[in-house]
């Protein structure tokens, strides 16, 4: 089973705020700029929900930012799966197999904090033989930033809230789960669980939860008391860092803010939603390639049969298969004066993104 799970009692005073964030992916602007939209201060309470590091050049600067705030604001934070890729390169009872690093480190580069660090520290990281002398290098470079991510909880527990990276089974003996299924949960909402308490989670960003349309909004489910909030920062082209803002009360309404960083446009004129999109996402987008364009390939997706257009640098070709990014035909509902975020600006109109849902704008712009 590995390690258990780390439980840990978390206080929210009342009347302060209490903000949550995961997924960060080392998007440090991100971060600052969606706490800052939230206007994060002393009084309130952030919670970290993990994943801090991982497919960003600059996830050891979100690592010391968190840190940085932990010292001077309130700050609770657990830990990711990807977070815990550094960590378990060192812990000997947890330490994943060499043969995982052989593969993880060169794939990723400096996106890899391994990397960032071996680099920094002047010692190298080509393969195993070089793990021994680097663990013993970094432990000592790094210091700080090891003893931070190995005071971490797997999870937090409130009277009316329990916080963790990936998800959890059920609510009583939190401490007999293994520490690796908790921070690695996937598709957690499509498990068909329900709880007393309110769950919060981050790992899967929520656009892979919608067949239809892909959205980064946090998805609050009241019937079984989960919101799940990963905005797909870093891993996607229109991912975001969401804060959810808890109620005042645990049946009160959540609301949220979030940061892209994408360019804006302003609509100068309307458009409808289109009634019957389709979100082609990851594990989901097996596709058949029926006319190959410049921009543009026409594509059937074989699990719906539906036939769109899909950017031809969205394509992905392995092994006789053809896969895409995250793909939609879906015509975002606009009105004219709405602000939208840019994905991709094409000469069959705006990739474009509308309250974090992401679509298609066909209209003129400014």
């Amino acid at each position: 089973m590995g390690r258990r799970a780390v439980v840990r009692p978390v206080d929210l005073p009342p009347g302060r705020r209490v903000l949550v964030v995961s997924d960060i992916h080392g998007a440090l602007p991100l971060l600052k700029g969606a706490l800052a939209k939230a206007g994060f201060c002393r009084e309130d309470v952030l919670i970290v929900l993990g994943d801090m590091m991982e497919r960003s050049e600059t996830s050891l600067e979100v690592l010391r930012y968190v840190m940085a705030l932990s010292r001077t604001h309130t700050v609770h934070t657990v830990l990711g799966n990807c977070d815990n890729v550094t960590l378990a390169f060192f812990d000997r009872e947890e330490r994943l197999p060499d043969r995982f690093y052989q593969s993880w480190l060169p794939r990723h580069g400096a996106r890899c904090p391994l990397v960032k660090m071996a680099r920094q520290a002047g010692v190298p990281l080509e393969g195993p033989e070089d793990y021994p002398a680097a663990r013993e290098a970094l432990e000592a470079a790094f210091a700080p930033e090891l003893a931070f991510l190995r005071s971490l909880p797997h999870i937090l527990v409130h009277r009316d809230y329990l916080f963790v990276h990936g998800g959890v089974p059920r609510e009583e003996r939190l401490t007999e789960l293994s520490a690796f299924g908790v921070m690695k949960n996937d598709d957690f909402l499509g498990q068909g669980r329900s709880f007393r308490r309110w769950v919060i989670v981050g790992h899967w960003p929520v656009t892979l939860y919608n067949a239809r349309v892909p959205s980064a909004a946090p998805i609050v489910l009241r019937d079984r008391h989960i919101v799940s909030i990963d905005g797909g920062a870093t891993l996607k082209w229109d991912g975001q860092v969401n804060v959810l803002i808890l109620p005042e009360e645990p049946e009160g309404a959540f609301t949220w803010v979030s940061e892209d960083g994408l360019p804006t446009v302003t609509a100068l004129e309307g458009q409808e939603a289109s009634p019957d999109p389709v979100n082609v996402r990851f594990g989901h987008s097996a596709l058949e390639v029926l006319e190959e364009g410049g921009e543009f390939c026409r594509c059937r997706h074989l699990e719906t049969g539906r036939e769109l257009w899909i950017l031809t640098d969205y394509l992905r070709r392995r092994d006789g298969q053809v896969f895409c990014e995250d793909s939609t035909d879906y015509r975002l509902p606009v009105a004219p004066g709405d602000v939208l975020s840019v994905v991709r600006r094409t000469g069959r109109g705006l990739l474009a993104k509308k309250d974090g849902a992401t679509g298609w704008y066909l209209g003129r712009w400014r």
